[in-house]
């Protein structure tokens, strides 16, 4: 993908830029409709009313693009940004905003199908569950961790092991809630149970950790 979007004629994003989205977006629907074996980056071509050749000029081959659209995804619920300590804003308010965009996107109908995607798949292709945790998981619990390292050597809280502070997090956040929809056995939780749920997380991560 170039490094210099082409300038647009008039208002509006670069036109390179909106024609990866539009991959993206087609990408995301076809891997969850038609599962990863059966999109070809000529279905994503057509869906995103792309030329084959543009698909190729932003992502490489199917794998890329598979990446690609999972850290789309969960770019758009917890951005990298979220991992920040802007100064003067307490932890306690960083932590939420992280626990809520987590919440949302692993409850959501995108995330709960790509879940369920993957644990169907994942026998049959060890390396497609590979590229799924290393764009998803892994760069979100690897954002937590250098968060939580700094909140560390701030003395603001007492976290030995970041990593593993990390893991608990997100586990917390998932909790019971996230197991009952990805087994189809519940509804998603309502908004005010939701907001809850984070606020009891958080509250109990940081008594936790607290020096």
């Amino acid at each position: 993908m170039s490094n210099n979007p082409s300038t647009p004629g008039g208002p509006g994003r670069p036109k390179d830029l909106a024609k990866r989205q539009a991959i993206l977006d087609a990408a995301k629907r076809l891997f969850l409709s038609m599962g990863y074996a059966n999109t070809s980056m000529d279905a994503v071509a057509t869906e995103a009313g792309v030329s084959k050749l543009t698909v190729y000029s932003h992502f490489n081959d199917k794998e890329t693009l598979f990446s690609a659209a999972v850290m789309a995804k969960c770019e758009e619920q917890v951005p990298s940004l979220f991992y920040e300590w802007p100064d003067g804003v307490p932890i306690e308010q960083v932590l939420l905003n992280i626990a809520r965009g987590f919440n949302q996107l692993i409850n959501s109908d995108e995330s709960l199908n790509l879940h369920r995607l993957i644990m169907a798949l994942g026998s049959q292709d060890p390396k497609l569950s590979t590229i799924f945790y290393e764009a998803g998981p892994q760069r979100m619990l690897s954002g937590m961790e250098r968060l939580l390292s700094k909140i560390n050597l701030s003395g603001a809280l007492s976290i030995d092991k970041p990593r593993n502070a990390a893991e608990h997090f997100f586990c917390l956040i998932k909790g019971a809630a996230n197991f009952r929809l990805l087994s189809g056995c519940g509804p998603a939780p309502e908004p005010e149970a939701a907001e809850a749920h984070v606020q009891e997380v958080v509250g109990l991560f940081m008594r936790a950790y607290r020096p």
